[in-house]
């Protein structure tokens, strides 16, 4: 029976041992945050390498990882990136793996500390607060990075101290849960739940690595925590999956997936073959001070990732496949891939880029509402009538998504090259969402024909087909100098627009004099002017969009000014004009 004294002792001991575990916690978050600023255009470049080869995908996974100390943050990340369909669930499952490989570089620095390394990293602290008064942003990132990684030690240095550990109660409670434990199931599953607490596999490994530096948890009973952990942190990625899309789903599936077998696996052999693994570990790293004791969980922990990854790496197709068979797409589907995660506001430049290709695909389908709208103006059918307007509420939901996302990263704390991005987006993706209304008034104008019975003179006819064909290139001219960043195809579309904008009022004088002749009626008259107003604004958006690029590519907002730069060019930009007006001149 314990003493009210005694019990005291117990309580400061524990609070001891949390205090050290939050310092680390935050720590690695003081550093991943840095890393993850100073080197997210890195991982920009490193994403944009990605392609179908295994072997590339686990090498970017574990690089990221290795970079921002989180196999969780990379999963999150993935799962983002799968989201605005940056990458494929076949190059999204390498990277998984890779992940767990990264994760265990934090072990190894953890079992690497001593009383030199641990003076170092005090000192690395505080040269990072120090750091944190500067005035230039990158010193500022350095000194985050420095003292999170300094306080990442000061937390495992509280953990292992005599206050936390130095207590005989506190190793004697310790020794008498896990003897009542003693069944490997159970410390795995404590493993798991630990982790899935504190959201961090890496936190929970430092734990572990300390706890046996200590003496207070045996080599034999921290493996399978060990393992635990790596189920635990499939959570954080399970938990990110909620309300995104199938792919989504399965990018954390096939993470929870991937970590079970491996699990399972190990834990069948270390069961069945305790002594023999436990006298390898030891054999490699002999001795019995703290480091030794340390360094054999940790190199417990990179054989598991490693030797996971191997067996389980060719057989990619065949867990992606898996994965579709347990999530099935829904019919809803549409709706539900227009997604963002939130987390990837931490990675600025990754975030932009799911953004860049979500912007495409919202540009895909402002431009297929387009085509529908002009073939449901000449030939009206209800069905495709049906199609715009759903493409219009999709462009909707795209630009709110866009639009809330940009907002959010335009306020943190971001690079001018990424601000400036950032702001080219939210103008271009505003001017998509218009065209698509504008498509879907011109969709009306047909409707409204066909239930009037109304109909256009063959002359109008012509000049119409001619009117749609001029503002179709011009929006697959803007929408290609969006997607490549093309400055000369940006200028061509400044010079049809101007031929588009003469045409308008042709048509309109043209319109006028068969009203003076009889040829139409003031009724339909009134669907031609809506026709053109609609088309006409289209191109003007259009134009916008050219203007954006031109922006972006100058560092400059004033799209107006850069559009009047533009008409000014001289002979090249009237030689355009010359062209295109020879093009779609009417008879």
């Amino acid at each position: 029976m314990l003493t009210s004294e005694q019990i005291m002792q117990l309580i400061e001991s524990l609070i001891w041992l949390l205090a050290g575990v939050g310092v680390f916690i935050v720590g690695m978050n003081f550093m991943g945050d840095a890393l993850e600023r100073s080197a997210s255009s890195g991982m920009k470049r490193l994403l944009e390498k990605i392609s179908n080869n295994r072997f590339s995908g686990v090498g970017i996974g574990a690089g990221v990882t290795a970079i921002i100390q989180s196999s969780s943050a990379t999963s999150v990340m993935v799962i983002g990136l799968v989201n605005a369909g940056v990458m494929t669930l076949m190059q999204a499952t390498p990277i998984i793996m890779g992940a767990n490989i990264g994760t265990t570089i934090t072990g190894v620095l953890v079992a690497l500390k001593n009383d030199y390394f641990n003076m170092l990293m005090y000192a690395l602290a505080f040269a990072g607060v120090m750091m944190g008064f500067a005035k230039k942003e990158k010193v500022k990132i350095a000194g985050c990075l420095c003292s999170g990684l300094g306080l990442i030690f000061v937390g495992l240095n509280i953990m292992s101290s005599e206050a936390a550990f130095g207590n005989p109660l506190v190793e004697d409670m310790f020794t008498e849960i896990f003897k009542r434990i003693n069944f490997p199931l159970l410390f795995i599953f404590v493993g798991a739940v630990f982790t899935a607490l504190i959201q961090s596999s890496s936190a929970a490994t430092g734990v572990v690595i300390t706890m046996v530096g200590t003496g207070v948890l045996p080599l034999e009973l921290a493996l399978f925590i060990i393992l635990g952990a790596n189920i635990g942190t499939c959570v954080t990625a399970l938990l990110a999956s909620v309300g995104a899309n199938a792919n989504s789903k399965r990018v954390a599936l096939i993470h929870f997936t991937f970590n079970l077998i491996g699990t399972a696996f190990f834990t069948a052999i270390i069961w069945l073959f305790t002594d023999p693994v436990v006298n390898f570990l030891v054999s490699v790293f002999p001795g019995e001070d703290p480091m030794s004791l340390q360094m054999r969980v940790s190199l417990f922990h990179v054989i598991f990732n490693v030797t996971t990854t191997a067996i389980l790496l060719p057989f990619v197709k065949q867990l992606v496949n898996y994965s579709c068979a347990v999530i099935k797409d829904k019919e809803d589907e549409d709706f539900d891939s227009i997604f963002i995660d939130e987390r990837l506001l931490s990675t600025p430049s990754i975030a932009l880029e799911s953004c860049r290709n979500l912007a495409l695909e919202m540009a895909k389908c402002t431009s297929q509402s387009l085509v529908d709208g002009i073939m449901a103006l000449e030939n009206y059918d209800s069905d495709l009538a049906m199609k715009v307007r759903e493409a219009e509420s999709k462009t909707d939901h795209y630009e709110d998504v866009l639009g809330s996302f940009l907002v959010k990263l335009s306020s943190s704390s971001i690079s001018a090259e990424d601000s400036s991005e950032a702001a080219m987006l939210l103008k271009v993706i505003g001017d998509f969402e218009r065209i698509s209304d504008h498509a879907c008034n011109v969709m009306e104008s047909g409707e409204e024909l066909n239930s009037k019975g109304l109909s256009f003179t063959d002359e109008a006819l012509k000049e119409l087909e001619n009117l749609t064909s001029a503002v179709t290139e011009i929006m697959a001219l803007s929408f290609k100098s969006f997607e490549e960043n093309n400055m000369n195809l940006a200028v061509k579309v400044e010079c049809l627009e101007e031929v588009i904008d003469n045409l308008k009022e042709k048509m309109r004088s043209n319109h006028t004099a068969r009203l003076q002749k009889g040829v139409c009626n003031l009724e339909i008259g009134f669907v031609w002017s809506d026709l053109l107003t609609n088309l006409e604004r289209i191109s003007d958006h259009c134009s916008n969009i050219a203007g954006s690029v031109v922006d972006y590519n100058h560092h400059d907002l004033n799209t107006h000014e850069s559009l009047r730069a533009i008409r000014r060019s001289g002979e090249a930009f009237d030689n355009l004009y010359n062209e295109y007006n020879q093009k779609y001149q009417m008879a």
